[in-house]
């Protein structure tokens, strides 16, 4: 019975934690420019995060240490050194984007410029990631990211053609503007399969002392949690594709997604988005921070936990500190957030290389995974995943260029 609440609640978590400030820009501008074309993007996206997650807490429960912490002690300091700064820059850009998220969702609740959010959201973040728990961080924010769920209910109220969003889950080639539309797949594939995820997941095991008695916990909650929360996604371009693409309508300003919902929930559909985009973007800002203190802390050998007292691990405390802070001020001096949130998306999709080709290497160790190393069919996703994200690094900056980013 202990082990069914675990598994639900991590799927619960999971869920409520999949939506944030890249997914919903990301969804909503690949609806309103390419219908449900782009829905196989999201697929992809959600499917090889759920191997990266399985695989990134498997490894942690069998070790009992941290995905970062075997990329230290398998490749050294010196390889571990470019993942580390590569995951960093990245997972900082993002982190900015999703303060600006919540900046934006309060800018249209109050009518006060979303500049003057920044730090009070920093703040708050800090305060929160200081005095709460793992917990809070994992199971609170998330739980009540279970408003996005709004999505999936206005897809359904707007009564679309299901046959068509299927036909969308398999690629095909768009009937214009195709640097856009490869452009646009990118930023969703860079949302959907963020390094900070799976860098969290495996940290929140060792917080959560897993073991191998948790890998069928791992197991599930990795898959259902990605596979709903993916779902999530897609009603997003769904959504936007009904709403927004029938009457013209380019997303180039977050504001824009005030209306979003309104056509299929009227007033509380835009209540329901601002609850959605301000509780989505917080806390991945709290996740996302600690992330990256994590990964820091983890690849320095530092004491590490958000579960210790700050006073008992002061330089992984003030690692996240500074880094909330430093992250608000590029949404202070007043950053186009949607066009942080395209950059941060597509860069995370060109650093993928550097986190899961090391992640192949580790899975089939035995002197790691002992018995737990990775199958067939594990393999076989894994380096898909590996060659999908050596093809992003090398179409990134083209794409960006070309595609309007």
């Amino acid at each position: 019975m202990k082990k069914f609440g675990e598994i639900a609640l991590g799927v619960v978590t999971s869920i409520g934690g999949f939506l944030e400030v890249g997914s919903i820009a990301t969804s909503a501008q690949a609806g309103s420019e390419f219908g449900f074309q782009l829905g196989w993007a999201v697929l992809v996206g959600s499917v090889a995060l759920m191997f990266l997650m399985e695989m990134s807490g498997r490894l942690s429960a069998v070790t009992t240490r941290t995905f970062a912490d075997q990329l230290r002690e398998r490749f050294g300091i010196r390889g571990f050194l470019l993942p580390l700064v590569a995951v960093l820059a990245v997972s900082f850009l993002v982190l900015s984007s999703e303060i600006g998220g919540v900046a934006i969702a309060l800018q249209m609740a109050t009518g006060v410029g979303f500049r003057v959010w920044a730090l009070p959201i920093a703040f708050l973040g800090w305060l929160v990631l200081w005095r709460g728990t793992f917990g809070t961080v994992e199971k609170g924010a998330a739980m009540l990211g279970l408003v996005s769920i709004v999505f999936a209910i206005a897809a359904a109220a707007l009564h679309p053609r299901w046959s068509s969003i299927a036909a969308g889950l398999v690629p095909s080639a768009p009937a214009h503007d195709r640097a856009r539309y490869w452009y646009l797949a990118l930023s969703i594939l860079g949302a959907s399969i963020s390094p900070y995820l799976y860098f969290f997941y495996s940290s929140g095991a060792v917080e959560d002392k897993w073991t191998t008695e948790h890998l069928s916990v791992n197991r599930v909650t990795a898959s259902l949690g990605n596979i709903f929360g993916g779902g999530l996604a897609l009603m997003g371009v769904v959504v936007a594709a009904l709403v927004f693409l029938p009457r013209g309508i380019r997303v180039e300003r977050y504001e824009q997604l005030g209306m979003l919902l309104t056509p299929a929930l009227h007033h509380p559909g835009f209540v329901f988005f601002l609850a959605t985009l301000g509780i989505t973007c917080f806390g991945t800002t709290l996740e996302i921070t600690l992330s990256l203190a994590y990964v820091l802390a983890q690849g320095l050998g530092w004491t590490w936990s958000e579960n210790l007292r700050p006073s008992r691990d002061s330089r992984f405390s003030t690692t996240y500190t500074i880094t909330i802070f430093l992250a608000a001020i590029p949404i202070l001096l007043g950053a186009d957030v949607l066009k942080l949130t395209n950059v941060s998306m597509v860069l995370t999709a060109a650093s993928l290389p550097l986190s899961v080709l090391p992640l192949i290497v580790l899975m089939n160790d035995r002197e790691v995974m002992e018995r737990h190393v990775n199958g067939i069919a594990g393999n076989v996703a894994l380096v898909a995943i590996a060659i999908m994200s050596v093809v992003l690094f090398v179409v990134a900056v083209p794409l960006q260029i070309m595609g309007g980013g």
